[in-house]
């Protein structure tokens, strides 16, 4: 965004986050000190290498969905412990309560409806802080009965996605998800309706194998990590050197599996526009 523009959105800060210390804050990109309201009111992308730092789902929904018009829905579902998994410290539900307790939300999804430039949508969107933004059951759950809603009352329906992939702590139960959530994306394309996935930094695992990548368009921000197994694990099972930028949006695009790459600054305009030419 050019320095003298003034900005279209200004991003409150979550109150799940403490205020940054001082004025000024590093990006974690190019190291470069940047003023804090200038961070803010530049949707966290730093101005100066375009890096896409993350954004809590409510800061996303605040970007997208007109003010005063987001619902949100299924919001009291949260995760139990079926397996009672443990990893040596802690249980699998200590975690969850405490990322309530760090997020002030209940799971890595927020679902709800509102009107985006005036249109009505269905909306999904995930959030990276909660257990890395990882699919369990719940996730699964919001989100198929997120799209069935779309479904049902004949709306758009757009998922954002950032996570780390599959829930370990349900086992099989996480990754029924995969299969749940596609099946509920192929009905909503039966009914002749729109679904777009937006893919953020990182959208990696069984998220990138189910619905992430089953949009009718893909978009994907600037530089996000949109893949399946991490780079490393890749390189250490064909035994052979990644390209450079491997499974970067802009690598994904290139290569098919992307349809467009869009600055955060413009998404909602751009998504206001697939809706409106293809009604």
């Amino acid at each position: 965004m050019a320095w003298f523009e003034k900005p279209k959105y200004v991003v409150k800060k979550s109150a799940s986050k403490k205020a940054n210390e001082g004025l000024w804050r590093k990006c974690s990109s190019c190291n470069t000190i940047i003023y804090n309201k200038e961070w803010e009111e530049n949707l966290h992308v730093c101005p100066h290498c375009s890096f896409h730092d993350k954004l809590t789902a409510h800061e996303r929904i605040q970007t997208l969905i007109d003010p005063g018009t987001f619902v949100e829905t299924f919001g009291n579902i949260i995760s139990c412990d079926p397996l009672q998994f443990h990893d040596g410290e802690t249980f699998y539900g200590d975690k969850v309560k405490r990322s309530m307790g760090k997020t002030k939300i209940k799971e890595a999804v927020i679902t709800g409806y509102g009107k985006l430039n005036g249109t009505m949508v269905e909306i999904s969107v995930m959030d990276f802080n909660f257990l890395g933004g990882s699919m369990g059951s719940v996730v699964g759950e919001k989100v198929t009965l997120c799209a069935e809603s779309a479904t049902k009352n004949r709306r758009p329906l757009i998922i954002v996605s950032a996570s780390g992939g599959a829930r370990m702590h349900e086992g099989i139960l996480s990754l029924m998800q995969m299969a749940k959530t596609s099946a509920a994306l192929k009905r909503h394309s039966d009914a002749g309706l729109l679904y777009i996935s937006v893919l953020t930094n990182p959208t990696s695992g069984g998220v990138t194998a189910s619905f992430a990548m089953l949009g009718d368009f893909i978009i994907a921000e600037k530089g996000a990590f949109v893949g399946f197994a991490g780079p490393r694990v890749i390189e250490q099972t064909i035994r052979q050197k990644l390209p450079p930028g491997f499974q970067r949006a802009e690598f994904q695009l290139e290569h098919g599996f992307v349809d467009i790459i869009v600055e955060r600054k413009d998404l909602k305009k751009t998504l206001s526009s697939l809706i409106y030419y293809t009604r």
